[in-house]
């Protein structure tokens, strides 16, 4: 069974569970202090006593940190997805499933984050990485498929216009990252 943030296929021989569970609790510590503390000032000893795990425990499961990193972006992004889905469910045209992808950030900044929203924790993530970075790419790939998923939804309310839904979609994506920044700054998800 391959895992969903990683991809890697788990190994049957070793005790999965405690190993799956110790995966689990790091990457969960990790999604706490890199979205309240910042990527860079979160280091190895922090998320590893924060999860309860020795630090050679982090090394079975993630061969750096910056692996470590990648995979909480990962992890993020299949859980904004998992929002957006559920408002998906409810959404009855067009225009629902529009606001469907709004209202998966707001519900992500409704979160009970440690220090209070601070913004797009993917967007948080890249801006402290060096460009060619891997986290970088998973980040622009989310907001891609973000940006893909309004379009979609935008040609359903302008059929046969693929040009100007995807002009439309483009619009809207840029208005949701600005009200996912100025949400943030404020620290609460009111702008969404």
């Amino acid at each position: 069974m391959s895992d969903p943030v990683s991809g890697r296929e788990s190994g049957a021989a070793r005790p999965g569970r405690r190993r799956g569970a110790a995966r689990e609790r790091l990457l969960a510590a990790a999604a706490r202090r890199f979205y309240a503390d910042g990527v860079a000032a979160t280091g190895i000893d922090t998320i590893t006593a924060e999860a309860g795990v020795a630090k050679m425990s982090l090394y079975n499961n993630f061969a750096s940190k910056a692996e470590l990193v990648t995979a909480y972006l990962h992890a993020r992004h299949e859980e904004w997805l998992g929002l957006y889905q559920q408002r998906l469910q409810e959404a009855r045209d067009g225009r629902d499933r529009v606001l469907a992808v709004f209202d998966a950030y707001a519900d992500h900044a409704a979160f009970a984050y440690d220090r209070g929203f601070r913004g797009c924790g993917l967007l948080n993530a890249a801006a402290e990485l060096p460009a060619g970075d891997r986290g970088r790419d998973v980040v622009r790939r989310h907001k891609e498929e973000v940006e893909d998923l309004l379009a979609g939804h935008v040609e359903e309310l302008l059929p046969g216009r693929p040009e100007e839904a995807r002009a439309v979609a483009e619009h809207l994506s840029f208005l949701l990252e600005g009200s996912m920044a100025r949400a943030g700054l404020e620290g609460g998800g009111t702008r969404l």
